[in-house]
């Protein structure tokens, strides 16, 4: 049974006659019984509950082979029904003094398995007095069982176990010293180094020592330690003094020890991140890093920068991104120019992997320590156009707020943002920041030669018809400043402009259109609307997204990252914006962070409406337009920033007790507006979290995780309501995953359909309202739930729909990331005095943002080699799959956009795929499949999916299960729930004919 077992088969028989063999009086058969039920029983196994009383006579028995026997299966299995019949007794034997050290080990590593499954059940009162006793034994396998069990006591409770410090500490200085240690716990010439590890790890439980002998000798162990640490060939002797050093090291930072032996361990860091040996280069580098947080080493690391530079361009990625973690956490005022420097040098040699993280870490670093903001506008300039694929919005936005907020950087930026936009090939990150930038302030550059307000048009004119849209947009802002703020105006210029304006008002794009509209109304109001694009506003304090944007993405291992480190600092010379001391004073001033009490991260994040060309800001101290009335102009915010932070509103006012819980939800993002009132335009980005100030719309403010199964409930339980769907709303999801259009949810008075299309990392969904009844249904809404992989733009939605009228409701989709969750949408609305609630799966899936691509079989073949092995490539035996044809499984993948390969694989039975994911993170990531079938069981097969980013590959292959396995539908209705349907002489003309098909 247990070879069979061994082989990988389930074993559904001979438990009983295994559990028996326990109770059997001789050794062999019990030594079987005790090793197969070990192996093939769980601790929820009902099985097990027969033997406990066996399984404690053998460890209350006086034959200590038999003891050792149930020691081992109870330790193994463990579970909540050994732990409180047997955990008393397992203490007996730890600390009987008649036990042999054999029996004693192993019930110290059983009572530590216990204690870890059930803390309550093991009776730790008194057992610090207990445990020195313990510390004092001599024999190293109990001594080290014990330890393990000391780790896990003093990690819930460290007050009670004072007492074992000096005692930890002989037993280190007893292990360095040699004294006493059997050759058979003697590794490579170390004395346990398992033991050495155990008992440091214990100390860093425990706050600074006070005791000056026991801090004295500690310290005197710990520097035998460090100077007897070197690098030599043997690889497993490295491995087990390594482990002690490092543990060392670990401890030397925990107690604070004097700056004398914090040089020395620097040092001998700085001698680990010189060798040729990568892993020993990576643990120095890693605990370099550590050393960080002691305050007063950081002096001592510069003096290595040189070396860590060097490592910055090691073969290795793992060491390349320990290179840069450390020298972002090793910058400052005095070596930021340097730094940043090589880093900007570094760019444009270093490969994709890493890209995006040096350009964010450069991006932060250049803005922390800039003592001069022109250096800093050169270093971010410059990396756009080093690294602009790698260079995220936040970091432009970031240079657009220095530069609002500082009249005399004005100028200086833009002169440097037209050098850059004047160049033949510019990416588009810098026609957004030039273009803005140009907008803003071009007038400024009026009296330098070669900046007329024509000139400046035609170099942004340039770069128009290869842009984006949502670049495009922007431009379109640009270009009516640069109109208006040229006084007189140009005759050519205005021209020109109104030209652009006419051929795209009728744009298929609706931002554009909206644009070239309003703009050509503003052109033609003349001089008197100059006021209303005049430059923006200062903006207000906000938290930093770039360091929140670090952080998120930080890949440290550490105890403590550097990114989090760069957090806490308080010595930074960062820039911030400092608001006005009383309210509507003036607007905020950008000054550098004189004392650390002011020092607050000015944040790049999220673009406020101030920051849109054509926004009209009102409020927090900034002018108020009154003269321009809603009929005269509405001017819409840029479709491209997709993390838009309105100024801050007032306090609202407190909403009534009547209000439901979502409105008393929602009420403190209005501004100026009644509860439920919709925004136009509103902008949620989920991988934000929103706040007071988080946008302006009641539509899709919230957040929610979708749940993990893409083939749940497509009708979520919700409020009690008397109006059911009249149809399989886990149906309608279920085909509009594989459609692009069809029912989304119907009931009696209400019909939900859906449009979508998709392209690239965007989708737009249009949500189709109809009302089936003769009566007007009042207090629609329609929110988006959206989980954090995706972005949401909405539309507002009508509070009421008429009799017999249908109403359309747009959405903008972006993908961040890969994952099997789903948006869900919250509607309701009332039909006279019925309230009628629903929570909808959106049919926003992976499979939606996947393309599928045609690849060649030399092609495939080497990028299927060069994905090695997990998490890249992940293989999966699926059992329970739907029995289906090899025909029928490729047409269900080409529906999942899927494209399946023919030829490709000599195995007819197999199938190959090959499909493009597309997302904000991972970019166009290729991922191959491989499906290979067998013939004679369809209901399993072996399924392999890979690409060259891991969450992307473990997503889908989720997602290509849930396609497959054969799972039964959930019951959507509950029969007990009664139905109201109107009464036929309610209804006539189409409505009554389709009450009668009901």
């Amino acid at each position: 049974m247990l070879y069979i077992y061994m082989l990988g088969y389930d074993m559904d028989f001979g438990h009983m006659e295994t559990v028996s063999l326990i109770s059997a009086p001789k050794y062999p058969e019990k030594q079987v019984g005790y090793i197969v039920t070990s192996c093939l029983l769980n601790e929820n196994h009902d099985f097990l509950k027969l033997v406990i009383n066996t399984v404690r006579n053998d460890i209350i028995g006086n034959n200590e082979t038999f003891q050792c026997l149930a020691l081992t299966m109870v330790g193994n299995i463990g579970g909540r029904d050994f732990s409180e019949s047997l955990a008393s007794d397992v203490q007996k034997i730890l600390l009987s003094n008649s036990c042999r050290p054999i029996v004693r080990k192993k019930a110290a590593l059983c009572l530590l398995r216990l204690y870890r499954k059930n803390p309550d059940a093991v009776n730790v009162d008194g057992w610090s007095e207990r445990m020195v006793h313990l510390l004092d034994e001599r024999d190293i396998g109990v001594l080290t069982a014990v330890m393990s069990l000391l780790v896990s006591l003093v990690a819930k409770s460290q007050d009670a176990y004072w007492s074992c410090v000096p005692k930890c500490v002989r037993i280190l200085e007893r292990l360095t010293r040699g004294q006493d240690i059997p050759q058979e716990y003697t590794y490579y010439g170390i004395p346990s180094p398992w033991l050495q590890v155990k008992t440091m790890r214990v100390l860093q439980y425990f706050p600074a020592i006070e005791d000056p002998n026991i801090r004295k000798s500690l310290f005197e162990t710990l520097q035998r330690i460090l100077l007897g640490t070197d690098v030599v060939k043997n690889v497993n002797k490295n491995n087990a003094s390594h482990a002690v050093l490092f543990e060392a090291l670990a401890l030397v930072m925990h107690l604070n020890a004097e700056k004398e032996m914090l040089s020395q361990c620097v040092a001998l860091l700085g001698k680990f991140i010189a060798v040729r040996e990568p892993n020993i280069r990576y643990l120095g580098l890693e605990n370099m890093t550590r050393m960080l947080l002691v305050v007063d080493v950081q002096d001592i690391i510069k003096k290595h920068q040189a070396q860590i530079i060097t490592s910055l361009k090691d073969p290795d990625i793992s060491i390349r991104r320990r290179s840069l973690d450390l020298l972002y956490g090793m910058c400052d005022v005095t070596n930021a120019k340097e730094i940043v420097e090589e880093l900007l040098q570094y760019l444009t040699k270093a490969d994709f992997g890493i890209r995006e993280e040096l350009a964010l870490k450069a991006a932060i670093l250049s803005e922390s320590f800039a003592t001069d903001l022109d250096w800093y506008v050169d270093v971010i300039l410059q990396l756009i156009e080093k690294a602009g694929d790698f260079v995220s919005d936040d970091i432009w936005y970031r240079v657009v707020q220095f530069v609002t907020n500082d009249e005399h950087l004005q100028v200086y930026a833009a002169a440097k943002a037209l050098d850059y936009l004047d160049k033949p090939a510019v990416h588009e990150t810098m026609v957004k920041l030039a273009g803005y930038l140009l907008g803003e302030y071009s007038h400024l550059l009026a009296r330098r030669p070669g900046c007329t307000p024509k000139d400046i048009f035609d170099v942004i004119y340039d770069k128009f018809a290869v842009v984006s849209i949502g670049t495009k947009a922007l431009l379109l802002s640009a270009f009516v400043k640069i109109l208006l703020h040229s006084q007189p105006q140009d005759p050519d210029l205005r021209e020109r402009v109104l030209e652009i304006f006419k051929r795209y008002e009728c744009s298929v794009d609706a931002e554009v259109q909206q644009r070239c509209i309003e703009y050509l109304t503003l052109c033609a109001k003349g001089p008197s609307m100059v006021d209303i694009m005049a430059e923006m506003p200062k903006f207000p304090v906000r938290q930093s997204a770039l360091l929140k944007k670090a952080g998120d993405a930080e890949r440290d291992v550490a105890e403590e990252s550097a990114t989090k480190l760069r957090v806490q600092q308080q010595n930074s010379t960062a820039l911030v914006v400092v608001e006005p001391q009383s309210n509507g004073a003036g607007p905020p001033i950008l000054t550098p962070s004189a004392a650390p009490v002011q020092k607050k991260q000015a944040s790049p994040s999220d673009l406020p409406p101030s920051a849109h060309p054509a926004a009209l800001p009102v409020g927090n101290g900034h002018t108020e337009v009154s003269a321009v009335t809603a009929e005269d102009v509405s001017v819409p915010s840029l479709p491209e920033d997709p993390v838009t932070e309105p100024t801050p509103p007032p306090e609202p006012a407190p909403a009534p007790s009547g209000a439901n819980l979502l409105a008393d939800l929602l009420a403190p993002l209005a501004i100026e507006a009644p509860p439920g009132y919709a925004a136009p335009d509103s902008i949620v980005d989920s991988s934000q979290d929103p706040g007071p100030s988080a946008g302006t719309s009641g539509l899709a403010p919230m957040q929610s995780s979708g749940p993990a199964d893409a083939l749940a409930l497509a009708l979520y339980d919700g409020p009690s309501t008397k109006v059911q769907p009249i149809g399989s709303v886990e149906d309608w999801f279920n085909a509009l995953v594989i459609k692009d259009s069809g029912i989304l949810y119907e009931d009696p008075f209400v019909q939900i359909g859906i449009k979508s299309d998709w392209r690239g990392i965007q989708g737009r969904l249009v949500l189709f309202l109809g009302n089936k009844h003769n009566a007007s249904l009042t207090n629609v809404r329609a929110v988006v739930l959206p989980p954090p992989h995706l972005r949401f733009k909405s539309s507002p939605v009508p509070d009421t729909i008429p009799p017999r009228a249908q109403v359309q409701c747009p959405f903008d989709v972006f993908c961040l990331r890969a994952s099997r969750e789903t948006a869900v949408l919250e509607f309701s609305y009332n039909n006279g005095n019925i309230p009628v609630s629903a929570q909808l799966k959106l049919p926003v899936l992976i499979n939606k943002f996947l393309q599928p691509v045609t690849v060649s079989a030399n092609d495939f073949v080497a990028r299927w080699r060069a994905l090695a092995g997990p998490p890249l490539k992940l293989q999966e035996v699926v059992r329970n799959v739907r029995p289906m044809p090899l025909i029928e499984m490729a047409n269900l993948f080409n529906s999942l956009h899927i494209g399946v390969a023919t030829g490709l694989d000599p195995n007819e039975n197999n199938i190959v795929s090959a499909t493009t994911f597309y997302s904000e993170s991972a970019q166009a990531t290729l991922c191959l499949i491989r499906v290979e079938t067998d013939p004679s069981d369809r209901t399993q097969l072996r399924l392999t999916v890979g690409s060259q980013d891991l969450t992307t590959t473990y997503e889908l292959m989720e997602y290509i299960k849930q396609q497959l396995i054969d799972t039964p539908p959930p019951t959507m209705v509950s029969p007990n729930v009664p139905t109201t349907i109107p009464t036929n002489s309610e209804l006539t003309g189409p409505a009554a004919l389709l009450n009668g098909l009901i």
